[in-house]
């Protein structure tokens, strides 16, 4: 009998996690954590000092809400424009700064795109997202999803930033298992800046061989006298 492995609601949490640590890690190039302990919740809410969120659809639905503290987005902020070049005499301080809400929302979609990509590699299906929301509030704010789930479960992880700023992760979506089969193969990982790197490199290993070809000629046509 064909040996199968199920993915889970919880399974498919990890890849969106892991997707967060990586891409925040990546833009601001400090160190991302986040809990081992997942917390089962009742509903999803954006609080303060600074929520965003972000629905996604196709193979199954959901919604993904960050809330960050003032001090994660601030340092998480601060941190991507000066990995950017940006001199920090020129960086917003305080969290209710548009620009702040800018580069967050951006390092948002970054983060969902990322997920969806990995989610499409991994389990041989495809979600789309909308474009994400950012708000600065003071009061926390129901969210729940604008469709009917049968049997819809939500979840928080906290993470934590290198000066130790707590922001958090919450989705909610309809449980789902996906049941992968022993003829399951995954499919191979799209890495474009692999590709960007493979097409430079093959440029420069052919431009010695032309100029040999060109001296070739040359000798050939001063034997011939032309």
């Amino acid at each position: 009998m064909a040996k199968t492995k199920t993915i889970t609601t919880d399974d498919i949490l990890l890849v969106l996690c892991d997707s967060v640590k990586s891409v925040l890690t990546t833009a601001t190039d400090h160190p991302i954590h986040y809990s081992s302990m997942v917390q089962k919740i009742s509903k999803t809410c954006l609080k303060p000092d600074l929520g965003c969120f972000v629905l996604f659809d196709g193979g199954f639905s959901g919604l993904v809400i960050i809330n960050f503290t003032a001090g994660a987005a601030l340092e998480i902020y601060q941190n991507y424009m000066l990995h950017m070049g940006i001199p920090e005499n020129e960086l917003a301080q305080s969290h209710t700064a548009d620009d702040v809400g800018d580069v967050m929302g951006e390092l948002m979609n970054q983060i969902v795109g990322d997920f969806t990509g990995n989610i499409g590699h991994q389990l041989h299906t495809s979600i789309t997202q909308n474009q994400p929301k950012m708000l600065t509030i003071n009061k926390q704010v129901l969210l729940s999803i604008d469709t009917n789930l049968d049997r819809p479960q939500a979840r928080r992880v906290t993470f934590t930033t290198e000066k130790n700023n707590i922001f958090y992760l919450e989705m909610a979506m309809d449980k789902t298992e996906f049941i992968k089969l022993s003829t399951f193969k995954e499919k191979e990982k799209f890495d474009l800046d692999s590709l960007i790197d493979q097409e430079q490199n093959g440029k420069r290993e052919s431009k010695p061989a032309s100029s040999s070809n060109q001296v070739v000629e040359q000798d050939l046509l001063d034997e011939l006298g032309i």
